[in-house]
């Protein structure tokens, strides 16, 4: 009998398999994405693979001249900060300013807060020193919304 070895049931390395154990661990209550480099394409996409299946977790490679990055964006930890943020603001009416953030995490944060009326977040900043600032919105985007049809009418 021929011996085969099918790539998709070829289970990870260790070094893989203490790779992903490192990142789960920073993950946990990090908000911040965990950058990886000097990755093969084949380990890159086994760590790809393992995330998709945790919608909290979003993977990324980047290319930057011939070599390849991967991050790790913790997106369900980064939407609970930024709804207790919201909360926050909608408690006591003062603005919150969140740190400093890559464009991929401002776009999830936007995208959570676009859900609650009473908050309105806007980027600010240039480069490494954009970030997004939370504030009560004076009129929900519900009511401004009922406002536009009036005028349209």
């Amino acid at each position: 009998m021929e011996k085969t070895t099918d790539r998709r049931t070829r289970a990870p390395n260790n070094k893989i398999k203490g790779l992903l154990y490192k990142i789960e661990n920073e993950l946990a209550g990090s908000i911040e994405p965990i950058s990886i480099v000097e990755l093969n394409s084949f380990e890159r996409k086994l760590i790809h693979r393992h995330f998709d299946r945790n919608p909290g977790v979003v993977t990324k490679t980047y290319r930057k001249n011939d070599d390849y990055e991967l991050r790790v964006y913790p997106v369900g930890n980064l939407k609970k900060f930024a709804m207790k943020k919201a909360d926050e603001v909608v408690q006591t009416g003062k603005k919150a300013v969140l740190p400093h953030m890559g464009s991929f995490e401002r776009y999830v944060v936007h995208s959570a807060l676009k859900e609650i009326d009473s908050v309105k977040s806007r980027s600010y900043g240039d480069g490494e020193n954009r970030h997004i600032e939370i504030e009560a919105a004076v009129f929900g985007r519900g009511l401004r919304r009922i406002i536009k049809k009036i005028r349209l009418l």
